[in-house]
């Protein structure tokens, strides 16, 4: 009775030192992956990487990870000359490989959500134009434009769609011409505009975008999704 005693505290403190270690071993690769994600074409302020599921040695020793939950904090492009930024962006990539002697890791799937704050839309609308949320599923975009000589400012709602999965159109459901002539098109000239939208990780697509009170809001996925390398 005594002997088994012994082996079941044995047993309680082996595993004890095992999820310890494990733990620990998450920590440090948590760390190191974080230090290595990069995003071609693009800088970015910030990332955070959680490692999920238990045992993690066990994974590591296949050379296989069950998800990976990453957070990037600003990461930023420049397309056509305009600069675009991503405010954040949160995805769990899943079945994530090693390769290269684990220098970088592939994931065969992954879901996700990007933010561009209205702060970051008004700097990639252009100049004299200003984004914020206008209720709704809408976004509320201010032009300023020259009319005879005179500078006027317009505010219309717009609606915000995805043209071929990589590229957000801003565009006024109606603008007020006040029976000027010319007026609407110059308006439209600054409220209604396209940006491509880069920076994303090696094979993650847009997928969906609404504007929501904090931004607008990506849906992203992807499969063969580079994390690190």
């Amino acid at each position: 009775m005594r002997a088994l005693r012994i082996l079941l505290v044995t047993v309680v403190v082996l595993g004890g030192i095992f999820v310890a270690v494990d733990r620990a071993a998450v920590y440090f690769a948590e760390s190191e992956v974080e230090g290595r994600v990069q995003v071609t074409g693009a800088t970015i302020g910030s990332t955070d990487v959680s490692i999920r599921g238990f045992p993690f040695l066990t994974q590591l020793a296949g050379e296989q990870l069950d998800e990976v939950d990453v957070k990037i904090t600003g990461i930023e492009t420049d397309t056509g000359g305009r600069r675009v930024r991503i405010s954040r962006m949160n995805a769990a990539l899943h079945e994530v490989k090693f390769t290269d002697g684990y220098s970088s890791a592939t994931a065969a799937r992954a879901t996700g959500t990007a933010v561009i704050s209205y702060e970051d839309l008004t700097e990639a609308a252009g100049d004299g134009v200003a984004g914020e949320y206008g209720g709704n599923g809408k976004v509320k975009v201010t032009g300023t434009v020259d009319m005879l000589g005179r500078p006027l400012s317009r505010s219309v709602l717009s609606t915000v769609t995805l043209v071929d999965g990589h590229t957000v159109k801003v565009r006024a459901d109606k603008v007020p011409g006040e029976g000027i002539p010319g007026l609407e098109d110059l308006v439209r000239k600054k409220t209604d505009f396209e940006r491509e939208v880069g920076g994303l990780p090696s094979g993650l697509k847009l997928q969906k975008v609404q504007p929501t009170a904090d931004g607008l809001e990506i849906s992203v996925t992807g499969a063969d999704v580079q994390l690190a390398g």
